[in-house]
């Protein structure tokens, strides 16, 4: 399916709110609230809009840390990049997990109670031997600002 500008802005749109009415989608991209819906329900079922979720101001919720480590694998084989993001998949705290180039393998963000609850989950990571060679912690100070929702009319401008 290729997607024209409209497509590109209702996605735009959904992604900064997911709980606009149609007619409110429909008037920001300039199209009658039928085709809208038509082309909210097509970028559905194509697989370019997976879901809607609420985003959780976790500070009122109580302290939490937010922790960025780098993890190196002891091997490099196909069988190893599998079995380790099958278990870090399974640890809840893991909040994203990416394979990066250069002088690490994974990228993951924890989100924990505490530094000792994030201590304990890196311990039973090491202790499964799901191929851990090394990792280095930063620990989140401060957010000035986390963006929820992607530039993507500036990214896939047609």
């Amino acid at each position: 399916m290729k997607l024209d500008r409209i497509d590109i802005r209702i996605l735009h749109e959904l992604q900064k709110n997911g709980r606009i009415t149609n007619v409110e989608l429909a008037e920001l991209v300039h199209l009658s609230p039928s085709p809208c819906l038509a082309r909210v329900k097509k970028l559905q079922k194509a697989g370019y809009i997976t879901g809607y979720a609420a985003q959780i101001d976790i500070a009122k919720l109580g302290p939490t840390v937010t922790v960025f480590t780098e993890v190196t694998l002891k091997n490099h084989r196909k069988i190893d990049f599998e079995q380790f993001q099958r278990a870090a998949e399974k640890v809840e705290e893991i909040v994203e997990c990416h394979l990066i180039s250069g002088g690490y393998d994974y990228l993951l963000k924890f989100v924990t109670a505490s530094i000792s609850d994030y201590q304990l989950i890196m311990e039973r990571l090491i202790d499964m031997e799901i191929g851990i060679d090394k990792y280095f912690s930063f620990v989140v100070i401060k957010s000035p600002f986390v963006k929820s929702h992607l530039p993507l009319e500036r990214i896939f401008s047609t």
